[in-house]
């Protein structure tokens, strides 16, 4: 009698392991997901760190487990370095308060979750800066002919030119609101609306791709300068040095009908007078209509007029050549497929707002390459708020609220415990 019970045991458990392969995997997913959700809340996947204690950060470095991915960190301290090094104005008292005080807000795990996300943002606006104080005699020759070059071999004729030689106010205005106003505004606005409306931890990886794209448009700015069609206008194909001014361009036109000195001057003294190629208006614009289409997938047509309309207004206001875009758009477009293959949320269509979330799936959708190849007990389970991708953390599988982890690319992001609470 014995011998039977064990028996059938034994068949019960040789026939369980079958039972994935046979539930498609959207069903179990939904399946797994209400159990999880009735062990942990949902909400809890969308709080935000409400801790001051610095203990909390130093117990999850001592959790963390490196990767190669950690090597961004690194880069970003190099580079931050340097540029504080070489940056002559303001002076050494005002920079150490702000790296004192950025050091502190990266201790702290309420401030962590918004600042370590925005670091590579931070390091992208001070290596700008920076680059007005680089010398002249480090930097490359500047390149004058080479895009109006190019502009007439892929296009036939000079676009920018084509497209400004007709002005006039209404026109200026509509060029303005893209190019002045909302590449200013946007990053911020469709941030707010990403934390409220997306997957929890889409915020901070769309932080994080910005500022990584913009860092690496910067760099290649800088190694390789190039004239814009403002100069073309003004000095012909002259060749160009490092002590000519920047130009406002058709923006100059904004500041005498509002009868404001904003453009001008900051154009003209900007760090970066010979950076027309890649354009990062134009990442910046791919960059979020991307994101924004990632997340509301129905308003794609909507995200993609901006983007054109935003190509047109940097035409037209001569601040770019149409290779420009196509490289600043391109540069967008490989930063968000590397984002999107291995650390972005997905979007799940029957969730309208973050707290509705009870469980979070980062990568490619597995059901696009069958079945089998994911499942929720496969997941980056010893993720954690300093990994950026490893090994250990990246998955296409899902994230639960009650496994102690993170998305990757988060960094004590806008929607997870500190490994000290979660324990608790």
């Amino acid at each position: 009698m014995m011998k039977n019970s064990l028996a059938s045991r034994a068949d019960l458990h040789s026939w369980l392991p079958s039972i994935p392969t046979i539930i498609p995997h959207r069903v179990r997913r939904k399946l797994r997901s209400k159990i999880r959700s009735r062990q942990s809340p949902a909400t809890s996947l969308a709080s935000l760190e409400t801790s001051f204690s610095p203990a909390d950060t130093i117990r999850s470095l001592r959790a963390h487990r490196w990767s190669f991915y950690d090597g961004q960190y690194l880069i970003l301290i190099v580079l931050g370095i340097f540029s504080l090094s070489i940056i002559a104005s303001p002076g050494p008292i005002f920079k150490t308060t702000v790296t004192t005080l950025l050091l502190i807000s990266l201790l702290l795990p309420v401030t962590r979750q918004f600042f370590l996300p925005f670091l590579p943002i931070i390091t992208w606006l001070v290596w700008f800066y920076a680059c007005g104080f680089i010398p002249s005699d480090w930097r490359p020759p500047i390149w004058v002919r080479v895009l109006p070059a190019l502009e007439n071999i892929l296009y036939g004729a000079n676009i920018s030119n084509i497209l400004s030689a007709h002005q006039n106010t209404f026109l200026d205005v509509m060029a303005w609101l893209p190019y002045g106003i909302i590449h200013f505004g946007g990053p911020a606005v469709f941030s707010m609306i990403m934390f409220v409306f997306a997957s929890p931890g889409t915020v901070p990886v769309f932080a994080r791709s910005y500022g990584y794209m913009n860092l690496v448009g910067v760099s290649i700015q800088l190694l390789f300068p190039c004239s814009a069609p403002w100069y073309e206008n003004m000095y012909g194909l002259a060749p160009a040095n490092y002590t000519i001014k920047g130009s406002p361009a058709g923006l100059g036109r904004i500041d005498k009908l509002f009868g404001i000195a904003l453009y001008t001057p900051s154009f003209t003294g900007s760090p970066m007078v010979f950076g027309a190629f890649p354009s990062l208006h134009a990442g910046s614009a791919v960059m979020e209509a991307l994101f924004m289409s990632h997340v509301f997938p129905r308003m794609r047509p909507f995200f993609v007029f901006y983007a054109m309309w935003l190509w047109w207004a940097t035409m037209y206001l001569s601040h770019h050549y149409a290779v420009d875009l196509v490289g600043g758009s391109i540069l967008a477009g490989i930063v968000f497929y590397v984002t999107k293959t291995k650390f972005l949320p997905r979007t799940q269509s029957s969730k309208m707002f973050r707290w509705d979330y009870d469980y979070k799936e980062v990568g490619e959708d597995p059901a696009e390459q069958g079945y089998a190849l994911a499942d929720f007990g496969h997941g980056p389970h010893d993720a954690d708020d300093w990994t950026i991708g490893s090994s250990s953390s990246i998955s296409s599988g899902s994230i639960s609220p009650i496994q102690d982890s993170n998305s990757n690319w988060e960094g004590e992001t806008l929607a997870s415990h500190s490994d000290n609470e979660a324990k608790r």
